[in-house]
């Protein structure tokens, strides 16, 4: 926005004040008049006008340094973001880290080994995440999204993941003993060499798991699953698997 333009030269005092109906509007007048004058005198002060281009340019250095400093920006913020998932490590609680993980994994960064055991993680929404060995140990995570997360080799032992989305994730190795998976929807998982011993899999969602190489699956309650593949819980039943209705205690 340009704020300095030449003004024009004031008319007289004389014909403003023949213009005006009111005879006790003319002090108001001769104050515009005087301001007109005033304004006008700026308008032709160059002085103005540089300060007015030195303004518009300080602008222009602030956008330019704010762009050149965004990668600064974002690793200060993953650092701080690193922080809060470390200070409350092995503590209870959020602590922040539901933010804090949610942020990183938006960014892309990977969350390979990260160690949120016994955290409250309620409702975390990590899509796609890369949480390779991470430790979910005695976690609370019900009604979580895991949506084709990799977690391969992670540690979710006696974990709470009821209702939670695990659609496509990968579960190559991980270890879910004693884990609640109750209504949680497995469907595409891929749970090679998976250990599942008493996993809560009641009405779990099964569609188009793999499970043909299931490392163990030894008291997992499969009561009330949902599209469990042809074969599978014949195996599982075989294998230690149980069907108990009954309600947890």
């Amino acid at each position: 926005m340009v704020i300095h333009e030449r003004k024009p030269r004031p008319e007289p005092l004389r014909l403003q004040c023949d213009r005006t109906r009111y005879r006790w509007a003319i002090p108001l007048v001769a104050f515009e008049w005087i301001s007109q004058w005033v304004a006008y005198a700026l308008s032709h002060w160059s002085f103005l006008e540089v300060l007015e281009y030195l303004g518009s340019f300080s602008v222009l250095i602030a956008v330019i340094f704010y762009f050149s400093e965004s990668g600064n920006r974002i690793k200060q913020k993953h650092y701080q973001a690193w922080q809060v998932i470390n200070t409350a490590q092995g503590k209870g609680g959020s602590g922040g880290r539901i933010d804090a993980l949610q942020e990183l994994n938006a960014d892309g960064v990977a969350l390979i080994g990260v160690d949120v055991s016994t955290a409250y993680l309620q409702g975390v929404d990590l899509p796609r995440a890369a949480l390779t060995r991470a430790n979910f140990n005695a976690v609370d995570a019900r009604n979580s999204n895991f949506r084709s997360a990799d977690l391969t080799a992670a540690d979710l032992r006696s974990g709470n993941f009821r209702e939670s989305n695990l659609q496509n994730a990968r579960l190559v190795d991980a270890d879910l003993s004693n884990a609640d998976l109750n209504s949680a929807d497995l469907a595409g998982a891929d749970l090679t060499r998976a250990t599942l011993d008493n996993v809560d899999l009641r009405n779990t969602d099964l569609r188009n798991i793999r499970w043909q190489e299931i490392r163990s699956i030894k008291l997992a309650n499969l009561a009330g699953v949902k599209n469990a593949p042809d074969g599978f819980l014949h195996w599982a039943l075989q294998h230690g698997a149980i069907q108990d209705a009954s309600p947890s205690p």
